[in-house]
């Protein structure tokens, strides 16, 4: 398709080369703006990022269609640019005496592995929760993660309107109380409690709602060949394909920001770059703290007021395991009698964690038995908010990772040291403001998911994409995220240029409020 010819309202800057931030600019960069992002790391992909070659975030796709649909509104296959792998296995599971117990993208045989494991009447129980989260997840995906600014009155409407999900919502209770009457036997209520981490939420504290997460991750999940970093590399390729420009190593100091809305920013070295619009892709409670200067810390300053979600120790390495039979995504509960949570909330590092570990190379087919292989491990831990008194320790992560993955029989060698290990103030340091919480604002609390900031600001010409906004954490949600973000401004440019009496040249794909609404519906597919 032609590109729109640029004009001068057409100048974006996207700081960050997150998922949120190169989905912003993928589809602006096609319609003709004149992109530049600016990354201030060596690398694109923020989170999505490797440690000597190994994933140190993000390990597999989920909501296959939002990125599907992402390259086919720039012309393009999203399989033309990585190459994905399905898993057979959701995940394998395993607990002090028992295990392992494997889940799939395919209810029925969940469900018959869940009655092997537990027994009938836990096969049923699993039926009627799984169908409880299909249902929650159809019901809010259009009015909530497709939805730009959703708001509490139309959300109301919604839910009147289809009152079945009142009580499947079921909004008085957490999801620890909803899985305690829904689960007889407690290993399946850790099981699916366990999904409130991947947004950095406890089970204990967050809405029933998130159930619907298993329906996301039972939707199917995907490898990428390469790690999840070739995504964002194969996202900025295209992107300067279609004549973006992107900038590492290129550290935005500050945003400014004049009478009639922003007009640039600074770098640390003092570069000055103009603007008509600019996106930050990062965590927006940097703009409250006023890490991008006086001019923007008006915005976003409810991140200052709401509890910070989880960190993590993320061990990222490489090794030779013990034979134990591991998949790609491999959870390693602690005793379901303990609760690591309550240790989480009193800021401390839990003594007896679950751990999540992910056999990268496991997911991508046949692998040598006895050969090297690449790692990551992920512990929850407190954010720097809430952290007690004692310090981040290497080696109190070390001996409770390791030690309790030899009680299940795994062992590796050699076992990482220090440089594998990347902890909540690491996490600070590379993504300034967010206290080492990977996830943003808390989810806890009924309201929680309404009170993150939105893709526009009260600044004109400020934008904001990434986990730490609307619609929240998950690669599949910052993406939408950079995908509203990139609607509200092709619409912004769309109004201002009618308040000029402007003609706006044809040949673009979207140049029109009709197709200026099209990029908001297929945002959220």
């Amino acid at each position: 398709m032609m590109k729109n010819p640029r004009h001068s309202s057409d100048r974006v800057i996207v700081i960050g080369s997150g998922i949120g931030g190169l989905a912003t600019a993928l589809p602006l960069v096609h319609r003709g703006f004149d992109v530049t992002i600016l990354e201030r790391h060596a690398t694109v992909g923020g989170k999505m990022r490797q440690v000597d070659g190994v994933d140190a975030g993000p390990t597999v796709l989920t909501m296959l269609d939002v990125f599907e649909d992402m390259f086919a509104d720039a012309g393009e296959a999203l399989t033309d640019h990585v190459s994905l792998v399905p898993q057979d296995i959701l995940a394998r599971h395993w607990w002090p005496d028992d295990g392992p117990l494997d889940l799939f993208p395919d209810q029925d045989r969940s469900a018959d592995a869940i009655g092997r494991f537990v027994g009938a009447s836990a096969k049923a129980e699993f039926i009627a929760f799984s169908n409880r989260a299909k249902r929650l997840f159809e019901g809010f995906r259009d009015p909530m993660m497709r939805e730009a600014e959703p708001r509490i009155g139309r959300l109301a409407s919604h839910v009147m309107r289809h009152p079945h999900l009142i009580r499947d919502m079921a909004p008085t209770k957490t999801l620890k109380q909803l899985l305690t009457s829904s689960f007889t036997d407690p290993r399946l209520r850790q099981l699916f409690g366990r999904y409130a981490t991947y947004v950095g939420g406890s089970p204990d504290r967050s809405p029933a709602l998130l159930s619907l997460i298993w329906e996301a991750e039972a939707q199917g999940v995907w490898c990428v060949k390469g790690g999840m970093h070739a995504l964002a590399c194969a996202l900025a390729k295209l992107i300067e394909t279609k004549g973006g420009t992107i900038r590492t190593g290129a550290h935005v100091a500050s945003i400014d920001v004049g009478t009639n809305g922003v007009t640039g920013v600074v770098l640390e070295t003092g570069e000055r770059l103009s603007a008509d619009r600019v996106v930050f892709n990062g965590d927006p409670r940097a703009l409250a703290l006023g890490l991008l200067g006086e001019t923007t810390k008006t915005e976003a300053q409810i991140t200052t007021k709401r509890a910070r979600s989880h960190s993590a120790n993320v061990w990222s390495f490489k090794a030779v395991p013990s034979d134990v039979p591991l998949v790609h995504h491999n959870l390693f509960f602690c005793d379901p009698t303990k609760n690591e949570f309550e240790e989480i909330a009193k800021g401390d590092i839990p003594t007896e964690p679950t751990l999540y570990l992910c056999a990268e190379d496991r997911g991508l087919g046949a692998f040598p038995p006895g050969a090297e292989e690449r790692f990551e491990i992920i512990m929850n831990t407190p954010p720097l908010t809430e952290r007690a008194a004692h310090p981040e320790d290497f080696e109190i992560c070390h001996t409770r990772t390791f030690p309790a993955l030899r009680r299940f029989g795994l062992t590796f060698s050699p076992e990482p040291g220090p440089a594998a290990l990347t902890m909540a103030k690491s996490f600070d340091a590379l993504f300034p403001g967010s206290a080492g919480s990977l996830y943003g604002q808390t989810p806890h609390g009924m309201t929680a998911a309404l009170e993150r900031p939105t893709a526009r600001t009260k600044i004109k010409g400020l934008y904001l994409a990434g986990g730490g906004t609307h619609p929240g954490a998950g690669v599949p949600m910052a993406a939408l995220s950079g995908r509203h973000a990139a609607a509200a401004i092709v619409t912004d440019r769309t109004s201002t240029s009618r308040s000029q009496k402007t003609a706006t040249p044809g040949g673009m794909s979207m140049a029109s409020r009709t197709t200026a609404n099209a990029l908001s519906r297929s945002s959220g597919s």
